[in-house]
């Protein structure tokens, strides 16, 4: 879980598990993270449910909650699993299912996207498309003579909420430390550059991205709160009702014996009626039993034996 705030003070981070210590060097808190994760999941490529919670306070970021999922493993490396997959799927199911939470599918726009296997799964818990974002990353490795316009523009596979392009820097940029600032920039001269894209350059891009998952959230939380109010409200009746009766609990009470003793012989009475009726949650496809078994009795045994009397 990564949560941003918005804040007027100077830049820091927290992690759930040091809870006590402010990191100012984003470095450091990078680190934290793989230092975490080789905890959590051994130094071999293993795999946990077990979220790492890092807060990030900043005045140039918007309040938004992120929910970093794993890609989809096909096959097992090192200590995973065999059933890594479906581990994968399941993990990332408990998260996308909530009707509270928005969904980022996103697919490389090197790959077909009707092999998406993000907006494959996003369809399955949302076939309406009312809480899925499709986001395009790697737009600049895509073959020569080549582009997503098709996709950005929402002709190909459309979607509700429609598709944002990114740029995102590349593992040469990351191990060379390129500053996010100039990450942005690049980012920004490449859609206003680029022939397919320049026209929708202000509807594209990481900026733009975080503003719309803003305003979508925040949209979002608007349409459920009333539904979400309403089911908080039935529960708190449902519990406020079970508290009554036990206010006056006494468990010394001897009044409490004779009435647990009549609810015993009502509850026996009750299931009797059902046993002889045969509207019991144990009836016999076997045989004839309860009320079946008296109604033959009479109507066949009764009749033969006074007969023979």
């Amino acid at each position: 879980f990564l949560t941003f705030i918005f804040s007027s003070f100077p830049e820091y981070a927290e992690f759930l598990h040091c809870k006590s210590k402010k990191f100012t060097d984003f470095d450091e808190v990078r680190q934290e993270i793989e230092a975490e994760t080789d905890r959590v999941t051994g130094t071999n490529k293993g795999i946990s449910p077990v979220p790492i919670n890092l807060r990030v306070y900043s005045p140039h970021v918007l309040n938004l909650t992120l929910i970093d999922l794993p890609g989809i493993t096909k096959v097992p490396v090192g200590d995973q699993p065999q059933d890594i997959e479906y581990q994968i799927k399941d993990m990332i199911l408990q998260f996308i299912s909530r009707e509270s939470s928005l969904i980022l599918a996103v697919t490389p726009a090197n790959m077909d996207l009707a092999n998406s296997d993000a907006l494959k799964m996003a369809k399955e818990v949302d076939p309406q498309g009312l809480r899925t974002i499709g986001v395009i990353t790697k737009l600049d490795l895509m073959d020569e003579g080549t582009d997503a316009r098709d996709v950005l523009e929402n002709k190909l596979l459309p979607l509700r909420r429609g598709y944002i392009g990114v740029v995102n820097r590349s593992q040469k940029d990351i191990d060379g430390k390129k500053d996010i600032r100039a990450a942005l920039a690049a980012e920004r001269k490449f859609f206003l550059s680029h022939p397919a894209y320049r026209h929708m350059a202000d509807r594209m891009g990481t900026p733009h991205l975080q503003k719309v998952l803003n305003q979508q959230l925040t949209n979002h939380i608007r349409e459920t709160l009333p539904s979400l109010r309403s089911k908080l409200q039935s529960q708190l009746l449902s519990l406020e009702k079970e508290v009554e009766q036990y206010k006056n609990f006494r468990p010394d009470d001897p009044t409490r014996k004779t009435k647990a003793l009549l609810q015993m012989v009502q509850q026996f009475g009750v299931d009797f009626e059902k046993r002889i009726e045969g509207s019991g949650d144990q009836v016999d496809t076997l045989e004839l039993s309860g009320g079946a078994r008296i109604n033959r009795i009479f109507h066949e045994r009764f009749p033969f034996e006074l007969v023979k009397v």
